[in-house]
């Protein structure tokens, strides 16, 4: 789809309709075609680009779905366009917000039309302009921004002044824009910040970089003479350099010395040159351009980490590319060239997908089609991009290649290899029909583009494709205590130099154009193409020469015919219905023969009204089966309600039948009882007539029977009484004897009691059986007793040596061959006398806490398995390895940053100090020492962790474990084996991932 749509100071509402019409199409087919999509805003600078992608982005946020997390992301998505437009905008002469910098949004939804995140690319920032910005422009807005919206109190942090005159690198005669409010824009980049995600102190730490930026314009530098003629360069007033020293944390010699020196480092060999004037002042810009464009795109990769999508599903992506547009100056220097070289291939593809590619496809569906004749740039494209003969090719050569390298030369180049190309010009080429061109000054050539000629200026061209920071400064912001400076210079790391030339500025561009290009040729395109009105950047102003002239080279005309005796819509059969299918259903709905055409694979339809029309029908017949799905969906529901209904019925009548019958039966049960109670009453009376008959039999014999019982009652009574006097008898002389012996025992008990000494383990033998438990529970009660007793002796010092012993034994005993053998040594913890010692004075001065443990061990390289003695001390808070010659600290971690300690489970002093990953101390990796005293060192290591940080230190006691080497696990492996060194054990590196220690 093609939208054309002029500037934005003769915008309508219709026009903004227009963008929101071709952004809707693009939504619906995303969401509903599956297929993805790309808006391409193209145009020249100052015609509305960036503007018109701000439309598509409201309007695809207002079209999605609702909801709180949706909603954030379509905040982010919104809000991330104020912070790069702050930091990558400035104003020109033809555009007061001109991106300077290109950008392509992938827009990531899923399978509803929801947003779930976006990535975000940059391409090229002019960073030129940092250091320099043409007669009526500005530098980037950020600058004027900060300076006009923040704070005294926020200035003052960033060692700012508010006014503009103050800063070298800030242009005086456009400072201010009509109708820009840099201190509103200030605070809306802040909340934006905000609400993409950036933390407080990395809004903080952005502002300082800006502002070091700003300084940097602000150090002069002057030349001062040395005693073998040369000349050197030194810096006027240090008071700016010592300000931007505070700012970024760096060392201010550090930074004075790499303004003043380069060095030069080939294989084997460095070599230091000092630095003139002019060398100095292209040091300063060099670093001021490279720090605020590495600044950006860290920008653009920290927006990127929280606006992507968190999910892992299919995602369907819209691509949205506001890129800078065809430049044409009065100066044109390298950042134009890449610039215009861009939009060539963005005309390409744009010629490939509408004009070139349309054609083809009738002429392969064989649909009758007459030619269009249009401008192919691919000519152009090629001048500049071929591998061998383009001009960046040309410019690269001309960088690496050794001698003396001047635009001059690159220049001789170019009128060598492309003197005879038709699109090339240049006064000093071969070609004799442009000697007399007085237009073309000697130090230039022009190109014919797409768009009209460009004369390009070749001064600066090498340079700035070098885009060289001399690696003296590198190191400089590599050193900072600046978190993110350091971050921004990684290969200033001495760890990592690379002595390989980085890629060319041209270079990169070019890669990076190439991976946008087939990222683009992916998805469906869409294109927004804008028009400039006039060149006065004025309202109600319609230039009717400035107007044609752009939909002349942008195509539009060629592309309008194509379209006008083409076809409005093609889609392939298999989607639509198959070929006899479509067939049948174009005749079914009478539509004319020559609204369509039947190709190959294809059904193409000429006019809008007719697909429109189908549409129409198919959102209707949609809307049937809707109906169709929903009655048959509700006939269903209701009957299965009333098969649920029926089956309920039935089971409620079975259950209130039962009752009924039930309740029949209780009636006649009850009757029956009534006549069964009737009768028994009447059996009942009849007894008991009998009965009175037969009692006054009965009672004579009752009472000579109760005589007899008593008789024989008082006779039981008199033996009972003379048995239980003889049994308590027998019971008196029992107790008696049994208090004998009892007294007998204790006595015996006490003339044989054992020692005081609670490791005294006799005890007198049980003389009677029925004593079994009472002389058990008598030898516990004494145990305990005399422990005591033993206790009670211990001073303060002993308790603790008891309880580091007590400790030693619940974590090593019975796992710990070493442990046996540590239990009669006694812990003393200070082996070595630093105090009195003056050999650790050094060491005694750096340790300010009371020592826990000092001893000499062993450091294991975990490289070759060789020893090294290191002192180890233990203090309160910390666990240090000291040089045993020198007193010097080697290491000194924090006990939280400590988290393991493992030992084998046999006769060795091998122990591994685990260290908590990302803690400053664990850079190396974990130690691995080995101590005579390893009971002790990891008891009370264990102690005294425990003791601080509130948590238990994991001891893991195993022959197998792996410690961390660098980025490297190396597995740590102990074995049995015969020994040439008699009992020491010994360790070995095996491979690069295995440390073999042997235990004899």
């Amino acid at each position: 789809m093609l939208l054309v749509k002029p500037a934005k100071n003769i915008r309508s509402r219709f026009l903004e309709s227009n963008d929101f019409a071709l952004s809707d199409e693009a939504y619906r087919s995303l969401r509903d075609q599956d297929k993805d999509q790309c808006i391409l805003i193209t145009g020249e600078s100052g015609a509305g680009k960036t503007e018109a992608s701000k439309l598509v982005m409201s309007y695809v946020a207002a079209v999605c779905g609702k909801g709180a997390e949706v909603n954030q992301v379509k905040e982010q998505l919104l809000q991330s366009n104020p912070v790069l437009e702050a930091f990558g905008n400035a104003k020109t002469v033809r555009n007061d917000n001109s991106s300077r910098f290109g950008k392509y949004m992938d827009i990531e939804f899923d399978f509803k039309g929801d947003p779930l995140g976006g990535v975000i690319s940059n391409y090229l920032l002019e960073k030129s302009r940092v250091v320099k910005q043409p007669r009526g422009e500005r530098n980037f807005h950020i600058f004027y921004q900060i300076l006009s919206g923040a704070s005294e109190d926020f200035l003052c942090k960033l060692k700012l002044e508010r006014d503009f005159s103050r800063y070298n690198y800030l242009g005086l005669d456009s400072a201010k824009v009509n109708g820009v409010d840099d201190a509103a824009n200030f605070r809306t980049v802040r909340n934006a910040m905000q609400i993409v995600g950036f933390m407080d102190h990395e809004t903080q730490s952005v502002f300082e970089v800006v502002a070091a930026v700003l300084k940097l314009g602000n150090i002069e530098f002057k030349p001062e003479s040395r005693v073998n003629g040369l000349d050197e360069s030194k810096i006027k007033d240090k008071n700016e350099l010592k300000e931007i020293c505070e700012l970024t944390g760096i060392d201010q010699s550090v930074l004075e010395r790499a303004f003043s020196f380069r060095t030069v480092e080939a294989k084997q060999e460095k070599v230091s040159t000092t630095l003139n004037v002019a060398q100095a002042y292209y040091a300063r810009d060099a670093l001021a351009k490279n720090l605020y464009s590495r600044l950006f795109s860290w920008l653009v990769t920290r927006i990127n980490e929280s606006i992507k999508a968190q999910t892992k599903v299919r995602k369907k992506v819209m691509g949205v590319l506001d890129i800078y547009g065809f430049e044409i100056f009065e100066d044109n220097s390298f950042e134009q060239f890449i610039i215009n070289y861009c939009n060539e291939k963005l005309q390409q593809i744009f010629i490939e997908l509408t004009l070139k590619e349309e054609q083809e496809e009738y002429i392969r569906e064989g649909i009758e089609w007459t030619h269009i004749e249009y401008f192919n740039n691919a000519i152009i494209c090629d001048l500049i991009e071929n591998n061998q003969t383009g001009i960046l090719a040309m410019l690269d050569e001309e960088c690496l290649r050794p001698g003396t390298v001047t635009d001059d030369t690159f220049l001789e180049k170019l009128n060598q290899v492309c003197a005879t190309h038709q699109h090339f010009e240049s006064r000093m080429s071969k070609c004799s029909r442009f000697l007399n061109d007085t237009t073309l000054p000697h130090s230039c050539f022009r190109i014919q583009h797409y768009a009209g000629k460009v004369m390009y200026q070749v001064e600066g061209f090498v340079d700035k494709n070098n885009d060289l920071l001399y690696r003296d400064l590198s190191q400089a912001m590599w050193k900072a205590s600046h978190s993110l400076i350091k971050a921004l210079f990684p290969e200033g790391n001495p760890a990592k130099i690379n002595l390989k030339r980085p890629p060319t500025a041209g270079s990169q561009f070019k890669a990076s154009v190439a991976t946008l290009m087939k990222n683009l040729q992916t998805k469906n395109p869409n294109y927004i193409r804008c028009i400039k009105p006039n060149d006065k950047k004025a309202a109600h102003i319609f230039n009717d020469a400035l107007v044609c002239h752009q939909i002349r080279y942008l195509g539009l005309l060629e592309n309008v015919r194509v379209r006008r005796a083409g076809y409005a819509f093609r889609q392939a059969y298999e989607p639509c219905l198959e070929r006899t299918g479509v067939e049948v259903l174009f005749n079914e709905l009478e539509i004319p023969e020559e609204e369509f055409s039947f190709g190959r694979s294809k059904i193409f339809i000429r006019n809008p009204r007719t697909l429109f029309k189908l549409e129409d029908l198919r959102k209707q017949r949609l809307e049937d089966l809707a109906t169709l799905i929903e009655k048959i969906y509700r006939g269903w529901k209701c009957r299965t309600r009333f098969l649920l209904m029926k089956k309920s019925q039935i089971v409620i009548a079975a259950w209130f039948r039962r009752y009924a019958q039930q309740k029949k039966y209780q009636k006649i049960k009850s009757s029956a009882i009534i006549v069964q109670s009737y009768i028994r009453g009447w059996k009942a009376r009849k007894l008991l007539r009998e009965l009175k008959h037969q009692k006054r039999c009965n009672e004579a014999a009752t009472i000579i029977a109760a005589y007899w019982h008593g008789t024989q009652a008082r006779r039981e009574l008199r033996r009972l009484k003379e048995e239980a006097r003889n049994k308590h008898a027998i019971a008196v002389i029992w107790a008696y004897w049994l208090g004998y012996k009892m007294q007998k025992y204790f006595l015996e008990m006490k003339n044989k009691m054992p020692s005081l000494s609670p490791i005294d383990k006799n005890w007198p033998a049980r003389p009677y059986l029925f004593l079994d438990s009472t002389h058990k529970e008598l030898k516990r009660i004494f145990h305990l007793w005399r422990c005591k007793k033993y206790r009670d002796q211990f001073t303060d010092q002993q308790k603790l040596i008891y309880e580091e012993k007590l400790e030693a034994s619940e974590l090593f005993k019975d796992k710990k061959a070493l442990y046996p053998a540590s239990v009669g040594q006694p812990f003393q913890g200070a082996y070595l006398e630093i105090s009195k010692n003056p050999k650790y004075k050094k060491l005694k001065d750096a340790v300010d806490e009371k020592i826990i443990i000092a001893e000499v061990v062993n450091k294991i390289n975990r490289a070759n398995g060789k020893a090294t003695s290191r002192i180890f001390l233990l203090t309160k808070n910390n666990v240090l390895l000291a040089d045993q010659k020198s007193g010097n600290i080697k290491s000194e971690v924090p006990l939280g940053d400590v988290t393991k300690v493992s030992m084998s489970s046999q006769n060795d002093g091998f122990f591994a100090v685990h260290l908590k990953e990302g803690s400053g101390a664990a850079s190396k990796g974990d130690f691995l020492l080995s101590s005579d005293h390893l009971i002790e060192m990891a008891t009370k290591l264990y102690r005294t962790t425990l003791s601080q940080t509130k948590q238990k230190l994991n001891i893991e006691i195993s022959d197998e474990f792996l410690v961390q080497f660098r980025q490297d696990k190396v597995c740590v492996k102990f074995i049995q084996g015969s020994q040439k060194n008699g009992n020491i054990p010994t360790c070995k590196r095996k491979n690069n991932r295995l440390l073999e220690v042997a235990v004899p």
